[in-house]
């Protein structure tokens, strides 16, 4: 028997966990500053959701879904990303009766059959944000600003934003076929990803990171030639807020996001250093998604940012989300007489918030010590025989290494004085 987890999935062990937990930290932190809201949806849903949101002429649709059928013979899917379902929910709970807009932010596991890779996984974790019920640029800004804002509070100094868009229902299909007509001389020539994509997804093939098809499309003609007027006057107030913003962007006309249901505003967020798959989020405008599966016309934007992405990119740009902590206090006790007493003292600090631990195989006083220092213990509460008798406990100052004894219904008040210093 294999006992080793499936390829493209990993652990998260309990010395890693402390970073996930920071970093989660931030993100709901920044979120809720921002005003959006957590949403919780399922991990699986009707696989027709994805097939008609997402797009069944992208990659994640034809190649990467996890899909497969109930006892009652119904098909479901892992969800691949979350824009999809949180539209779903948008709709069957009728929020669009509601004030709007409609922001909310979600953190979670989602599931794509892929090469793995560094930083990609095949079970992996998205945090991202929704915004539904208004076409506002200023809240395109936002969103954009938002996911900027996140990872300089991580610590990341160096970063790119790329911004384009790519047009709406009226002016794409134009810049579609203009595109395609540039593409066919040059078709045999791309890879076969590519070679695909031609007739069915043209926008597509600009996005591929292959060299040599970035190479041959050099001089595709420019979506900004072809968008119409509201398009165009959507994405210059886009830029303005942003500019107000002091938020820094490079204009990628290559940019056009991987889901079919992205219109206008197309934005990602690169970390040098990271190699080709370097994006660590991005997302985009999508006016047309509510109504596509099933809803009333309701416009919205959102991104998604890969959470182990964002800890690859921390680690290559050596950030550190924690400091290392351990224990605050460490109880120690030189006989199994003495237990009792030590978990008395054991469950009044962790009843006061204090973290605390003990020995529990039956160590020497002095492998206890060490084991204190091991933890990064700032205190070290001491039990012996005369401390027993006396209703006394010793206090060691593990920075100092000065020693007292104080009464024990003064512990946590002692304890808490030497964690302030």
């Amino acid at each position: 028997m294999d006992i080793s987890g499936p390829r493209g999935t990993h652990d998260i062990l309990p010395d890693e966990i402390k970073i996930w937990h920071k970093m989660e930290q931030v993100l709901r932190k920044t979120a809720e500053i921002y005003g959006y809201s957590e949403i919780r949806t399922p991990i699986f849903e009707y696989t027709e959701l994805f097939e008609r949101g997402v797009g069944g002429t992208t990659d994640i649709v034809q190649k990467e879904m996890y899909t497969f059928e109930d006892k009652a013979g119904r098909s479901l899917t892992l969800r691949p990303e979350g824009t999809a379902s949180c539209a779903r929910a948008f709709i069957q709970h009728r929020m669009y009766n509601q004030p709007q807009p409609t922001k909310m932010y979600y953190i979670g596991p989602m599931f794509r059959y892929d090469r793995p890779q560094s930083g990609r996984y095949r079970q992996f974790h998205q945090f991202g944000v929704e915004v539904f019920g208004t076409r506002s640029p200023a809240v395109d800004a936002e969103v954009i600003t938002l996911m900027v804002d996140i990872v300089k509070r991580l610590g990341l100094r160096r970063y790119e934003l790329h911004l384009n868009t790519v047009g709406c229902g009226n002016c794409r299909p134009h810049y579609r076929q203009t595109l395609t007509e540039f593409l066919r001389p040059l078709q045999a020539d791309l890879c076969r990803d590519c070679q695909s994509r031609v007739d069915s997804n043209p926008l597509r093939v600009l996005d591929c990171k292959e060299k040599r098809c970035r190479e041959i499309l050099a001089g595709f003609p420019s979506i900004l030639d072809s968008i119409c007027e509201e398009c165009r006057e959507h994405f210059e107030r886009v830029k303005s807020v942003l500019d107000l913003y002091g938020v820094q962007y490079i204009l990628d006309e290559r940019l056009v996001r991987g889901l079919d249901y992205y219109t206008n505003t197309a934005f990602e967020l690169l970390v040098p250093g990271l190699g080709a798959q370097n994006a660590v989020g991005g997302g985009g405008r999508y006016d047309n998604l509510v109504a596509q599966v099933g809803g009333p016309d309701t416009v919205g934007i959102g991104f998604a940012m890969g959470m182990e992405r964002l800890l690859l990119a921390l680690e290559e740009n050596q950030v550190e989300l924690v400091d290392g902590e351990g224990v605050e206090v460490y109880v120690a006790f030189n006989s199994p007489e003495l237990e009792p007493l030590a978990n008395i003292a054991l469950n009044e600090l962790r009843s006061a918030d204090i973290k605390a631990e003990r020995d529990y195989g039956d160590r020497s006083l002095r492998a206890q010590m060490k084991q204190a220092n091991r933890s990064q213990a700032v205190v070290t509460v001491l039990i012996g025989e005369n401390e027993a008798k006396s209703g006394t406990y010793s206090l060691r100052d593990m920075d100092t290494g000065e020693q007292f004894e104080i009464e024990q219904n003064a512990l946590i008040a002692e304890i808490k004085k030497i964690l302030m210093k």
